[in-house]
C-alpha cells in the first residue's frame, strides 16, 4: 500500500502533476522492494473537490487532458516496472453528466485492464459530486483474488460479504480519510472485516497529517500484518499475503469453508424472526 499521497488541490494543475510524480515514485519503491501489486488511496491522482452544494459543482473547469496524461504516464510506468497498480482517480466518461469516483486497475504489462466505480456514495457525493457505479471488480494476481472498495463503502458490510461469497483472498480498500483513529474508527473496520470474513483487508489512506490513521493490511487473525508510520511522509507499506502460511491465516480453511457449506440453506434459515417480550405480540414473522 502507498501512503502520503491523495490530499491535493483538485483545481491546481501543478498539484495534479506533483501527485502523479509522487504516485510513480512510490511505484518505483514498491517494485524495488519486490511488490507484485500496489494499492493507492482514493483519488490519489486527482484529489477530491471541496464543493458542498450543487450550485458550487462545476466540472467544466477541470483539466481533463492533464488528468488523462497523468493516467497514461502511470499506466506506462506500471508496465516498465511489471507492477500491478490500483490507483484512485476521478474518471470522466463521455456523455455522462458527472464523473465517477474510481480505482484504475493497471496490469503488470502496462495495460489498463479495468476500473472500479464507487457504488455506495455519501450524501454529499450523491448530491453534488459523482455518478454511481454498478458492479463489483475482481482482480486475479498470481492466483490470488482481490476485490475493490472505496472509502465510505467500509461502512457497508454487504460489500465485504459479497466479496467473501465470491471467494476473494483480499479486499483492496482505498480511502481519502485523514482523521485520527480515535475520531473516525477507520482503523477498526478493516480489522473487523478481516476477522469476520477471513480475508485480508488492504487499507490505503493518505496519512499526510501526523497522527492520522496510517495505511496497513489487516489479517484474519485480528492483527495488523503491516502498518505505515503516521508521520506524514510518503511511504510504501509492504505485506506478504501467503494463504499457505497458517501463522498469518490460521482460519483460512475453517470458518469460510464452514459458512460455504451452509450457504445453500442460509436463506431459509435466516428468513424467520420470532418476536418476544411484552410488546412483541409473540409468534414469528417473515420479512
Amino acid at each position: 500500500m502507498a501512503q502520503g499521497v491523495g490530499a491535493t488541490d483538485f483545481a491546481d494543475p501543478d498539484s495534479i502533476r506533483e501527485q502523479g510524480r509522487q504516485v510513480r515514485e512510490l511505484m518505483r519503491v514498491a517494485a524495488g522492494g519486490g511488490a507484485r501489486l500496489i494499492l493507492f488511496t482514493e483519488a490519489a491522482l486527482t484529489g477530491i473537490p471541496s464543493w458542498r452544494r450543487l450550485a458550487e459543482a462545476d466540472w467544466s473547469g477541470v483539466d481533463w487532458p492533464l488528468l488523462a496524461a497523468e493516467r497514461h504516464q502511470t499506466i506506462e510506468h506500471a508496465g516498465e516496472l511489471a507492477l500491478w497498480t490500483v490507483v484512485g482517480s476521478v474518471h470522466h466518461e463521455p456523455g455522462v453528466e458527472r464523473p465517477f469516483n474510481s480505482l484504475y486497475v493497471i496490469g503488470d504489462d502496462g495495460v489498463l485492464v479495468g476500473r472500479y466505480d464507487k457504488r455506495f456514495l455519501s450524501p454529499r457525493e450523491a448530491a453534488v459530486l459523482y455518478e454511481t457505479g454498478d458492479h463489483a471488480t475482481v482482480i486475479t494476481v498470481d492466483g490470488m483474488r482481490f476485490g475493490c472498495a472505496i472509502c465510505v463503502e467500509a461502512r457497508m458490510p454487504e460489500v465485504f460479504i459479497e466479496y467473501e461469497s465470491q471467494g476473494m483472498d483480499c479486499v483492496l480498500l482505498a480511502s481519502y480519510s485523514d482523521a485520527p483513529p480515535a475520531e473516525s474508527l477507520d482503523d477498526r473496520r478493516p480489522l473487523a472485516y478481516a476477522l469476520l470474513t477471513e480475508m485480508w483487508i488492504a487499507f490505503a489512506v493518505p496519512g499526510t497529517a501526523p497522527g492520522a490513521t496510517p495505511s496497513g493490511v489487516a489479517a484474519p487473525d485480528d492483527r495488523w500484518l503491516a502498518r505505515g508510520v503516521a508521520d506524514g511522509t510518503p511511504q510504501v507499506v509492504f505485506a506478504d499475503l501467503d494463504p499457505d502460511n497458517r501463522t498469518v491465516h490460521p482460519a483460512y480453511d475453517s470458518g469460510r469453508a464452514w459458512r460455504a457449506r451452509h450457504a445453500p440453506t442460509m436463506r431459509s434459515r435466516l428468513g424467520k424472526v420470532e418476536l418476544l417480550g411484552s410488546h412483541a405480540g409473540g409468534g414469528s414473522v417473515r420479512p
